[in-house]
């Protein structure tokens, strides 16, 4: 048997590591393997006022953006959902209303109240 940690989703003892994430095969849950403190190993993302941003949080974007190769522009106030935060320019992996999945940066969205 592998000695790496249960799946935390479905709690399967069937994980395997591909590169540097750790993936179960029975649910398909993929993570980072953490040693120790969890909350030091999440991207510190902070929106346009400050507000740390995490993942399924919901915000707005403070600024009219246009999309790269498109003629289409967001507009401001438009509301999208926080998927995953990574590494890079653009900080967060979102999907914005009636637009569909992109690419954001931090800066031009602020966090909506909850």
């Amino acid at each position: 048997m592998s000695n790496y940690p249960p799946c935390p989703k479905c709690q399967s003892a069937f994980v395997y590591e591909d590169l540097d994430s750790l993936i179960c095969p029975e649910c398909a849950h993929e993570w980072k393997p953490t040693s120790g403190d969890e909350e030091a190993d999440i991207a510190k993302v902070k929106d346009a006022n400050g507000n740390d941003l995490f993942e399924g949080d919901s915000a707005t974007l403070i600024k009219d953006l246009k999309v790269k190769g498109s003629s289409t522009v967001i507009k401001i106030g438009t509301k999208l959902k926080v998927n995953r935060i990574v590494d890079g320019d653009h900080n967060i992996d979102c999907r914005v209303d009636k637009i569909g999945e992109m690419m954001l940066k931090s800066e031009f969205v602020k966090k909506a109240s909850s």
